[in-house]
């Protein structure tokens, strides 16, 4: 069977992380992309589920979210209201709701 060659760019860490890996299963990444390929013409499908994962979350992610509902409070002239103005808000909204 004639032999072709297939390219593939990927992170640096990542290669390193996957030829790692194919060593210890004692292959090389060739056959591990070999061996998926494979699976998905046998099955006529992708053979793991590939799903987006919740986000977890961090102190980082958490301050960058803080940080933009700030800046959105400010645009929308709203970064001076007092914790009694906010509640009284949050009371109007659910009145608003539940009628």
């Amino acid at each position: 069977m004639a032999q072709a060659t297939f390219s593939v760019r990927m992170d640096e860490v990542l290669k390193k992380q996957f030829d790692g890996l194919c060593h210890e299963f004692g292959m090389n990444a060739s056959t591990a992309i070999n061996v998926f390929a494979r699976a998905v013409v046998r099955q006529r499908r992708i053979p793991f589920e590939i799903s987006s994962p919740e986000s977890e979350i961090t102190r980082e992610g958490a301050m960058q979210a803080f940080m933009a509902l700030r800046q959105q409070a400010k645009n929308n002239g709203v970064s001076d209201m007092t914790l009694d103005d906010i509640n009284k808000e949050i009371s109007l909204a659910r009145m608003e709701d539940e009628a």
